[in-house]
């Protein structure tokens, strides 16, 4: 029998597992999986956010309105015809002066008061109720409305009244008088021309 065979053998198991226990204790490497898009490097260092500036806004220029003037109507003042030329005057319940010499005055509204004492007109012309017109001289005089007054420190040359209850006074003569209404009342220091009245009640002399 021989003994010395399974020896090598033997040695042979041993050596083997001595090489796999020898493999089994190497550590093996560690590997970092990172999710993807991001890459193992150096934290990226965040953005520089500026300060915020101060800036210094100048204050607006304050508006400060001007009142523009009064009419010549409500100041008082007076309105010029100028040398030949021709106003207007409209409104109600106020009180106008007029200068100058004017080739036509126009005056319409309700109870307009117009002071031309300084003015000398070639045509007046009255429309509506309650005017009141004073004037140095008239040449014609043309009115439309009721209840009116005129007077003339001077002559005037025609008269043509449309309406009730007018009173027209002339320092001097009335070349000539047409009426149509009733109780209109012409008077003329200097005497009154040719008449053409239709109408009850109405006064000429």
């Amino acid at each position: 029998m021989n003994l010395h065979r399974p020896v090598p053998a033997a040695i042979g198991v041993i050596a083997l597992a001595g090489v796999l226990s020898a493999c089994s204790l190497t550590p093996e490497p560690v590997e970092t999986r990172l999710p993807p898009g991001l890459a193992a490097t150096s934290p990226t260092p965040s953005s520089a956010v500026p300060s915020p500036s101060v800036v210094t806004v100048s204050p607006a220029p304050v508006q400060t309105s001007v009142p523009s003037s009064p009419p010549a109507e409500a100041s008082g003042d007076a309105v010029s015809c100028g040398d030949g030329g021709t106003q207007s005057v409209s409104g109600a319940e106020q009180t106008v002066r007029v200068v100058g010499t004017c080739a036509e005055l126009t005056v319409s509204g309700s109870a307009l008061t117009v002071d031309a004492s300084a003015a000398s007109i070639g045509t007046l012309r009255i429309s509506g109720d309650r005017a009141r017109v004073e004037a140095s001289a008239i040449d014609t005089l043309v009115l439309q409305g009721n209840d009116g007054s005129v007077r003339s420190a001077g002559a005037i040359g025609s008269i043509d009244v449309s309406g009730d209850r007018s009173t027209i006074d002339a320092v001097g003569a009335v070349a000539s008088v047409t009426v149509r209404g009733q109780d209109n009342v012409i008077r003329a220091a200097g005497g009154v021309g040719a008449q053409t009245v239709e109408g009850r009640g109405n006064q000429i002399g």
